[in-house]
């Protein structure tokens, strides 16, 4: 989907982004459209397939690594996200409906403060979390992401949801811990 009005990358002063990052400890997903790309398979038995990228799971690994812990923030109950989110090792609150409001719950859960976050979401449901975590932390949406999405992030991904998007923003937040610039791109790999 092209959306010309879009310019990926970020939209934060380079020196505010890094100190942001340098304090990030963990890192809050939404799952559908951006671990996977929002299509779901259902049969008469009801919801049996999601596709989610490799590359975002060697993101969990490299943020976890970094000591950035990753969880899945999400309005879905689905028994392929908790499989999913078993196998990287992946805390998940399901059945969030507002998620801001839930903000306070996942701060404790998390034992970070407010600026220790980071969040990535491509939807209306994401609007409020962000602009939450967005007053301290980073936050970020994959490229096709709601409009009003893309426009209220600190950085827009390049990758859709499902193709990679979750790792860039995890990419972006380590290259800023690390010293580098907007610039770097670092390569993928799968997990």
């Amino acid at each position: 989907m092209v959306k010309p009005d879009r310019q990926p990358g970020s939209r934060l002063a380079e020196g505010e982004a890094r100190r942001r990052a340098a304090g990030i400890r963990a890192l809050l997903t939404d799952c559908d459209g951006v671990l996977t790309d929002g299509t779901v398979y259902v049969t008469e038995h009801g919801e049996a397939m999601k596709r989610f990228s490799l590359r975002d799971g060697m993101g969990v690994e490299l943020l976890r690594l970094a000591g950035v812990e990753t969880a899945v923030v999400t309005r879905e109950r689905s028994p392929i996200v908790a499989r999913r989110a078993e196998k990287l090792g992946l805390a998940v609150f399901d059945g969030v409906k507002d998620k801001a409001a839930e903000l306070p719950r996942l701060v404790s859960a998390t034992g970070c403060e407010r600026h220790e976050l980071a969040y990535i979401g491509d939807d209306l449901n994401d609007l409020g979390i962000i602009g939450e975590v967005g007053k301290l932390g980073l936050t970020a949406a994959p490229f096709d992401a709601a409009t009003p999405v893309a426009r209220a992030v600190h950085h827009l991904c390049r990758a859709g949801g499902g193709e990679g998007a979750f790792r860039e923003f995890a990419d972006w937040i380590l290259r800023l811990r690390a010293g580098g610039t907007e610039g770097d791109r670092s390569k993928g790999g799968r997990a």
